[in-house]
C-alpha cells in the first residue's frame, strides 16, 4: 500500500477505495424480509437483485427470497413498466405473497420510471397489496435502503382511525434478528404492547424442520403496520437509521416519537429500559438488574486488559456510535471512527460522544472508505480493529487483532443470532473484545513470558 499522508487520503472525491457500506438495495430488500408473507422484488436487471440476495445470504446464512423485473436492452430504452405489470401478475399467481415491497435499482432509477404510477396501474388481487420505495445505489448507502423501505411501508400502508390502540411501534434500526430478540425479550419483560417494523427475526435465522418455506412464521403482520397509525408513542432506535421513518410517521398519522442510539453499552440500554418504564409505569424485573449488574462486574474483571487501548472501528453509522459509547465505557480510546454512509450527523455525534468522555486526537469520518482508515492505522497503530469481514486484509497488514461485530460478516457463523444490543448484547461485546485482546496478547509473548503465565 503506497504511503500518503491522512490529509491526501481524506482529501480523495472522485475514487472510493474499498467501500465501508453496500448499495441501497441490499437495505431495502432486508427491510422487506421482515414483513410477515412479503416477497422484495427488484425493479431491475436479474443480475442486481442475484447479488444483493448473495449479500444477505452470505452474511446471515440463509436464503433470501426476492424476484425482479428482469430488465434487457429494451426495457432499458423504453422503461420497466411492462416488466413490471408481468411479474406482478406472476409472483401473484405463483408465489402467492401477501405484499410485494418493490425498490429500484441504478438502472431504473436513472432511466427515470415513476413506480408510483406503474404501481396504480397494476390490477392487485384483492387482500394483497404493493409498495415501493426509490433506492438509486449511487446515494447513500444499505441503510439509506433500509430507511426508505420502512418509509414506504408507512407511507403505502399505515393508517390514523383516532382510536388509539395502547401499542408502541418500535423502530429496530439495521441490526441483527438477534438483536431484534433481545428487544422483544426486554419488552415483554417490561409488558410493553409494540410493533417493531422490520422484524427479520423468525425469517433470517428459523430453525431446521426439513422442510423449506418461502414464507417463515416471523416477520411484522401487515394489519399491525396498517395500525402504526394509532400507536401511542414511536421509539426509534438509531438515529439515522430509524428517525427519518419515525418522522414519516408523525407526518402522516401524528404519532409523536423520541429518537435514541441503539441501545448499546451500560449508559445507552439504561435510557432504553427508562423509556420502556415510562411508558408501562411497570417495575423493573429483577432479572433485568440482575443483567446490568453482572455487566458491570465482567466490565471491572476486564478493565485491566481493554484499558488505554486504542480501537479503530468501522461500519454503519448506527452501529459504530453504539460500539464506540461501549469501548468507551471500557476505558478504550475509540481512535478512528469511520462509516460509508454519508451524513454530517455521524461526525456530529460522535464527536459529542467523545467530548462527553474528555477524550481527544480521535478521527470520526463520514462517507469514506476503507482505504482512508488503513492509512491514518499506518500512520498511528491501534490496537484492536471492530467492524466486518472486511477489514480483515487491514488487521492482516497491520498486524491487528480483528473482531467483527456489524454487516457484513461472511466469513463467520452464528454471530446473526447473537446480540450486540441490551445488557447481554454488551456481554457479548466485552467477550469478544476481551479475548481477541488476550489472544493477540498471548500470541506475541516469547518462551520466558509464556512459561510465567503458566
Amino acid at each position: 500500500m503506497l504511503n500518503y499522508t491522512t490529509k491526501e487520503v481524506a482529501d480523495r472525491k472522485a475514487l472510493t477505495i474499498n467501500p465501508a457500506k453496500t448499495c441501497q438495495p441490499v437495505g431495502a430488500m432486508y427491510a422487506a424480509l421482515g414483513v410477515h408473507k412479503c416477497l422484495p422484488h427488484s425493479h431491475g436487471s436479474q443480475g442486481c437483485c442475484a447479488f444483493h440476495r448473495m449479500f444477505l445470504t452470505r452474511h446471515f446464512k440463509e436464503p433470501a427470497m426476492a424476484s425482479s423485473s428482469s430488465f434487457t436492452e429494451g426495457a432499458s430504452v423504453f422503461g420497466g413498466g411492462s416488466n413490471l405489470k408481468t411479474a406482478a401478475k406472476n409472483i401473484f399467481d405463483l408465489y402467492k405473497p401477501d405484499i410485494i415491497a418493490v425498490h429500484t435499482t441504478c438502472l431504473s432509477e436513472t432511466i427515470g420510471d415513476d413506480l408510483n404510477a406503474l404501481i396504480i396501474d397494476i390490477d392487485v388481487p384483492e387482500g394483497k397489496y404493493m409498495v415501493h420505495c426509490n433506492t438509486p445505489s449511487y446515494k447513500g448507502s444499505h441503510v439509506t435502503g433500509f430507511t426508505n423501505m420502512v418509509s414506504g411501508f408507512i407511507n403505502y400502508l399505515s393508517k390514523k382511525t383516532g382510536v388509539s390502540n395502547e401499542k408502541i411501534c418500535l423502530m429496530p434500526g439495521f441490526v441483527n434478528p438477534g438483536d431484534m430478540r433481545e428487544y422483544k425479550r426486554l419488552l415483554n419483560a417490561m409488558k410493553v404492547d409494540y410493533t417493531m417494523l422490520p422484524d427479520t427475526s423468525g425469517v433470517l435465522d428459523t430453525p431446521m424442520t426439513g422442510k423449506f418455506e418461502m414464507y417463515p412464521k416471523g416477520g411484522t403482520q401487515i394489519p399491525d403496520i396498517i395500525g402504526l397509525g394509532d400507536c401511542k408513542k414511536t421509539i426509534a432506535l438509531g438515529l439515522q437509521t430509524s428517525e427519518p421513518s419515525a418522522e414519516v410517521l408523525r407526518k402522516k398519522c401524528g404519532v409523536e416519537y423520541e429518537a435514541m442510539p441503539l441501545p448499546m453499552g451500560v449508559e445507552m440500554t439504561d435510557k432504553f429500559i427508562m423509556a420502556l418504564q415510562d411508558l408501562s409505569k411497570e417495575e423493573i424485573p429483577f432479572e433485568i438488574e440482575e443483567e446490568r449488574g453482572q455487566l458491570v462486574d465482567m466490565m471491572l474483571d476486564i478493565h485491566p486488559y481493554t484499558y488505554g487501548k486504542k480501537v479503530a472501528i468501522f461500519g454503519d453509522p448506527d452501529t459504530v456510535l453504539g460500539i464506540a459509547a461501549f469501548v468507551l465505557e471500557l476505558g478504550m480510546i475509540p481512535k478512528y471512527m469511520i462509516t460509508g454512509t454519508p451524513g454530517a450527523a455521524f461526525e456530529k455525534k460522535a464527536n459529542e460522544l467523545l467530548e462527553k468522555f474528555a477524550v481527544t486526537d480521535c478521527v470520526a469520518k463520514a462517507d469514506t472508505d476503507l482505504f482512508l482508515l488503513h492509512q491514518m492505522m499506518k500512520n498511528e497503530k491501534v490496537d484492536l480493529l471492530i467492524g466486518g469481514t472486511h477489514g480483515k486484509t487491514i488487521a492482516r497488514a497491520e498486524d491487528v487483532p480483528l473482531v467483527r461485530m456489524g454487516f457484513p460478516i461472511i466469513d463467520r457463523y452464528i454471530h446473526s443470532y447473537m446480540p450486540l444490543v441490551g445488557y447481554k448484547g454488551a456481554i457479548r461485546m466485552a467477550e469478544l473484545i476481551t479475548n481477541a485482546i488476550m489472544d493477540y496478547q498471548d500470541s506475541h509473548c516469547d518462551e520466558k513470558d509464556l512459561e510465567v503465565v503458566m
